[in-house]
């Protein structure tokens, strides 16, 4: 039964001593203590598994491809560190007895480390104006893919430079047909996404959004006008960033520009295409082969998309495939953008 840990408990290990007393606070509530049996495997030679690994009680066998055999016993100098780091494992590591561990996400832990080493920045600086409950949603955002791609610097001042925003159920946080100014996080509460078509001017359900989710991007990338209505459905609260902190901070690290010949030459390695026009746009012309999700559709239709596959994102100009291709990131897949989009090619 896992149980959870405090400061002190995670003071004894290194690199975690290190950290600032907030920092360490808020990793704390993330971690949990677990129970290993004798001769269970805490990982296997070969697993990549981004976790950082601690053992607190017993004995850890370490054992390599050629036999190779290392004992950690908890309490020593040899144990205080991670239990074998490097990725993809070198080793096995097995329970000779009973064994209690706890592990942390480690791009976390190294965002962590890197604030703490660079700069002002601690987890009380943004409770302070995020209010009670705030690491929930750091939390959840820094360890979203895509957030692993953008550099701590840029993370730090994306962090400092959101503005908290409380609403009451029922009120519209975006309205669709507005234009874009903020990339929103929800902090608190629940949003409903809803968007008016010519047949439902009530506008039509498309999701609900919890504690840690984020909208808003569309229009700031594509520069066009809000495509759906955000509204509250319990009291909440959100932090959003302005469109030109958004644009250099977040969208500008994320995106990966590939002209035409490119695009080709990777499809035939085993890309796909990903257009992310209107179906009447895609049905006038498009690349063989081509997957047409909309953009508006696009987060309902990601079970769509193989989540190993390289997509390459294209729209008529590169608006809408940038504002796909940052939504697709955000999620953990791998997209490259066309350059100048389609209009700028002669499809085949």
């Amino acid at each position: 039964m896992p149980t959870t840990v405090d400061t002190a408990y995670l003071r004894r290990f290194t690199p975690l001593r290190s950290l600032k007393r907030e920092n360490i606070s808020a990793l704390a509530k993330k971690t949990e203590a677990r129970i290993l049996s004798s001769g269970e495997t805490l990982f296997k030679e070969g697993d990549s598994e981004k976790r950082t690994f601690y053992l607190v009680t017993g004995v850890i066998e370490l054992k390599d491809e050629i036999g190779n055999v290392q004992s950690l016993t908890a309490g020593n100098e040899n144990a205080m560190g991670p239990i074998s780091p490097n990725l993809p494992r070198r080793c096995t590591a097995t329970a000779i007895n009973e064994v209690e561990y706890f592990s942390v996400d480690t791009d976390l832990l190294d965002v962590m480390l890197t604030w703490d080493q660079t700069g002002t920045y601690e987890v009380c600086d943004l409770q302070s104006e995020a209010g009670e409950g705030s690491d929930d949603w750091m939390t959840t955002l820094l360890q979203t893919k895509a957030f692993h791609r953008i550099p701590p610097a840029n993370i730090q001042a994306i962090f400092i430079r959101m503005q908290q925003v409380n609403y009451t159920a029922g009120e519209i946080v975006i309205q669709q047909g507005d234009d874009g100014d903020y990339f929103y996080v929800l902090t608190k509460g629940r949003c409903c996404v809803t968007r008016e078509t010519p047949l439902n001017k009530e506008g039509i359900k498309l999701a609900e959004l919890s504690v840690g989710d984020t909208f808003g991007e569309e229009a700031l990338i594509s520069e066009c006008k809000r495509n759906a209505t955000i509204t509250m459905i319990a009291d909440g609260s959100t932090m959003r960033l302005g469109k030109d902190d958004f644009n250099t901070l977040m969208n500008e690290p994320l995106l990966d520009w590939v002209d035409y010949q490119e695009a080709r030459e990777m499809v035939a390695n085993g890309a796909r295409w990903l257009d992310v026009r209107l179906p009447s746009e895609f049905e006038m012309s498009h690349e063989p082969d081509a997957l047409n999700i909309p953009l508006y559709f696009i987060r309902l239709k990601l079970s769509a998309l193989d989540p190993n596959v390289t997509h390459l994102v294209c729209c008529d100009t590169g608006r809408r495939s940038s504002a796909g291709a940052f939504i697709l990131n955000e999620r953990g897949f791998t997209t490259k953008v066309l350059k100048g989009g389609l209009n700028m090619t002669e499809l085949g």
